[in-house]
């Protein structure tokens, strides 16, 4: 392990300990992490991790050692957060994610990043692919009760997706291609009709859709671009993309 690697693990990252690991589906696993830092930590719904997963590869650029991860679920009081890992891709976190098992030691740090649970709307269309799906559930539960909300999440795959912390699935669950942008954007011109009051999109996953849908948004539907929240998680032309 380098010099660098040690002050990374020492001083910048926190350490914790995978205390549960559970297959989702056939393509994403739940990791459970608990330290006394968790207890102590100011978590923000919509906030994420970046986890040095790659740290002792010595086979591994710097860029690649360190992934970052959506907070699912947490509980200060018993000191442990949840992370939700799909593993369609092939790299260093699917990889880790494989690997990993209880007793194993984690390092990582909290971040709170700008794709945030906002509860100033009375109406919500969220919008991802299977890496997003644990993201929009945390934002789900966060922006308060008698919200009117319509989820689009999609994959390649039905039986890819897996219910949230508290069992429920309040998104609406589509068999569809990656990239589907002319999929998605018919089913938001059924949508946009019944909603009501102050209107709010979260759109996350693939970069290209966030892009296109971004776009759809702001120049079509001509909305406030503080209106549409966007977080592209993954890009199949890039490695390390959060």
């Amino acid at each position: 392990m380098s010099i660098l690697e040690r002050i990374i693990k020492t001083v910048v990252l926190d350490e914790a300990v995978i205390t549960e690991k559970l297959a989702l589906s056939k393509t994403a696993f739940k990791i459970r992490l608990e330290s006394d830092t968790i207890k102590k930590a100011n978590f923000i719904p919509g906030s994420f991790l970046r986890m040095g997963i790659g740290i002792g590869k010595e086979q591994l650029s710097m860029k690649d050692k360190i992934r970052s991860y959506s907070i699912w679920n947490n509980n200060q009081t018993e000191g442990f957060l949840d992370i939700a890992i799909a593993t369609h891709s092939n790299g260093i976190g699917t990889e880790w994610v494989k690997e990993c098992k209880p007793g194993d030691t984690v390092y990582f740090k909290n971040k709170k990043g700008n794709f945030l649970a906002n509860d100033t709307a009375d109406s919500y269309i969220m919008i991802g692919d299977l890496s997003a799906l644990s993201h929009l559930y945390m934002i789900h539960r966060n922006i308060g009760k008698n919200k009117q909300v319509h989820g689009i999440v999609y994959s390649q795959d039905k039986s890819d997706f897996f219910p949230d912390v508290n069992g429920t699935s309040p998104f609406t669950f589509y068999e569809l291609p990656q990239n589907p942008s002319e999929e998605i954007i018919s089913k938001i011109k059924e949508i946009i009709p019944v909603l009501k009051g102050k209107m709010m999109v979260y759109i996350a996953g693939d970069s290209r859709l966030c892009i296109a849908l971004n776009s759809f948004f702001r120049k079509e539907l001509q909305w406030d671009t503080k209106l549409i929240k966007t977080k592209p998680f993954w890009n199949p032309d890039k490695k390390g993309l959060e």
